[in-house]
């Protein structure tokens, strides 16, 4: 009987280049990650999406169904590859198909294979897409810090057990996360744990070039439905900041912490004054524990004259 596998695949590069990571996520039960010492978000994305396949390859009667975030790695396996292969892997200007081990590797891979491609945006809050990205972050870490790669369970179908398609779907996968959420909350609530520092180790984090120079980097610490009021009294979201993201996290000199408050458990305000290029800011910052992590729910930033 053929099935479907509906899977997310995804990439990060610290820098990038830079350390990096790739992951694939079926569901909970069902999922891996990888990495390099060195490597770019686009060798991330193919590798996910070539390891994807390779873990699925004796049930090459399913349909696999992969959603990326990544246009280039849809447009290389439906496109443009066989162009490529008859170029001998150059591309139309003659010039040599970068990652042209992994292409060619999925080129193998996908020979005798039904399967699809589906694009979403990134950090938009689709469940498979967040959970693929959070696990290639994490092993990009990883290899930034030296430590141990969580590389997951892999596919249980290896063990004679077939991935549990029905968990598959958004609705199943968006009641696991908020289960998980709530036995996070659960656990904080029990926790001895800090707010105020937790939070303001995660602020630090934001001001630091390696962090807020990168989409993926700085996407993990912002809250999906984030709230910025900028010195002008604008109010901007998420999406906004990301493309800004250097005009609105790049200081001039060290911040001088002003005050800071534990909000429960789980949030906590901090006020600290802030040098940039457009002068010293008050910038109030509310940070939130959700979905496993600290993330940056609402801002703002007050001009001074200091």
């Amino acid at each position: 009987m053929t099935e479907k596998i509906i899977a997310a695949a995804d990439g990060s590069a610290l820098g990038n280049p830079g350390p990096a990571g790739w992951a694939w996520y079926i569901n909970e039960d069902n999922w891996a990650a990888g990495g390099w010492e060195h490597g770019t978000n686009n060798m991330g994305e193919l590798k996910a999406v070539l390891d994807l396949f390779e873990a699925t390859a004796d049930r090459a009667e399913d349909h696999l169904h992969v959603i990326c975030d990544s246009q280039y790695t849809i447009n290389s396996i439906t496109k443009w590859m066989p162009g490529w292969k008859k170029k001998g892997w150059k591309k139309s200007n003659g010039k040599p198909v970068l990652n042209v081990d992994l292409m060619q590797a999925l080129d193998r891979a996908i020979q005798g294979r039904t399967y699809s491609f589906e694009w979403v945006k990134g950090h938009t809050g689709h469940p498979l897409n967040e959970a693929a990205d959070e696990r290639a972050n994490r092993a990009a870490q990883a290899y930034r810090d030296g430590t141990p790669v969580d590389a997951g369970p892999g596919l249980r179908a290896a063990q004679g057990e077939r991935p549990r398609d029905k968990g598959t779907t958004t609705e199943e996968v968006a009641t696991a996360h908020q289960q998980k959420t709530q036995e996070l909350a659960e656990q904080l609530a029990k926790s001895t744990t800090d707010p105020v520092a937790e939070a303001r180790a995660y602020e630090e984090q934001m001001l630091k070039p390696s962090i807020y120079g990168s989409e993926k980097l700085l996407g993990v610490l912002l809250h999906p439905e984030l709230s910025w009021t900028v010195p002008t009294g604008q109010v901007t979201d998420r999406v906004t900041v990301l493309a800004y993201r250097e005009r609105a996290c790049a200081t001039t000199g060290e911040p001088e912490h002003l005050s800071s408050v534990a909000l429960g458990q789980g949030a906590a305000l901090l006020v600290s004054k802030v040098p940039t290029a457009r002068g010293t800011l008050v910038r109030s910052s509310t940070w939130v524990f959700t979905s496993g992590n600290w993330k940056l729910r609402y801002r703002q930033d007050t001009a001074t004259r200091d």
